[in-house]
């Protein structure tokens, strides 16, 4: 079987490999970092802005989003928590500067994993230049 999509495979690793239920025993590397180590994130290919929706061919794909600390972002996860905690999406804040802002968003969204990721990688992938957007595993959408 040919995998169309090889990023699919990271991004499922990510955030398929592991149930909020389980217990799991840190590992070495978790008892050494906090979430806190690893702020502030800034990707450089993405910016708040208007994103055109378009479809994708990626089956399997978990839905996720994107976002920043940023105004447009805040209203854009707001008019979409609903939304976004059906689809059971996992947000990756592309742009943050400190653990006061992250957990600012997070109380905006409650019951959503919100993580702070740097996406240049993605972006290019996806060939996306804005945030916020949403991305299923058929459709790239604000």
């Amino acid at each position: 079987m040919k995998i169309r999509y090889p990023w699919i495979l990271l991004i499922c690793a990510v955030f398929c490999c592991g149930s909020s239920a389980q217990t799991v025993e840190p590992r070495h590397a978790d008892a050494r970092y906090s979430e806190e180590d690893f702020l502030p994130v800034h990707s450089s290919a993405l910016s708040p802005g208007l994103v055109k929706s378009r479809t994708l061919d990626a089956a399997g794909l978990p839905s996720f989003f994107l976002i920043g600390d940023d105004p447009h972002s805040r209203s854009w996860l707001k008019k979409r928590h609903l939304r976004l905690t059906t689809l059971n999406a996992v947000g990756l804040v592309v742009n943050i500067e400190s653990k006061a802002a992250l957990e600012s968003l997070r109380h905006i969204a409650p019951g959503l994993t919100l993580s702070p990721v740097s996406a240049d990688d993605l972006a290019q992938r996806l060939n996306l230049q804005h945030y916020p957007v949403l991305i299923t595993a058929s459709k790239i959408e604000q």
